[in-house]
């Protein structure tokens, strides 16, 4: 696929470095672009999936079915030593109403879950809720994992 391009002036014989000018040889080399995309592609696929919400809670197990959403919901977590997390950062539970005001884009339409640990303490998860709704946001929920039959 290569092509060579000479100079005209010596009818094929090549002359040294002093004696004449050589003609650059530009080709595409497409296989090291390749090659960096593969990897880039292998890097997306196995970092996909840790994409998730980054706060670890063990949500209890209920029988109510999956809901089907468009938009990326407004998650608020509670895990088992109390801390309370707007999406991944820690944020104290006086602060939660104001945070989710700043980052609501539907205004007290957005959707917002509360993901409480099975060992947190009922009390900061539902004072957290309360909070919640008395500022006046309308879609409030509680995220749980589907029970398991064993």
């Amino acid at each position: 696929m290569g092509m060579s391009v000479q100079g005209g002036r010596g009818g094929g014989s090549r002359r040294g470095r002093r004696g004449g000018r050589k003609q650059l040889l530009s080709e595409i080399n497409v296989t090291p672009f390749v090659d960096v995309m593969l990897v880039l592609l292998i890097i997306f696929m196995v970092a996909a999936p840790l994409l998730t919400v980054g706060v670890p809670i063990d949500l209890p197990e209920t029988e109510a079915k999956a809901l089907n959403s468009e938009t990326q919901p407004i998650t608020v977590s509670v895990n088992s030593t109390g801390q309370v997390f707007l999406q991944e950062t820690e944020i104290a539970v006086d602060e939660v109403v104001a945070k989710l005001e700043a980052i609501s884009t539907t205004g007290y339409n957005e959707r917002i879950y509360v993901r409480g640990d099975t060992n947190a303490d009922y009390g900061t998860v539902m004072k957290v809720m309360a909070r919640i709704s008395a500022a006046g946001f309308k879609n409030l929920g509680l995220v749980t994992l589907q029970e398991q039959d064993s």
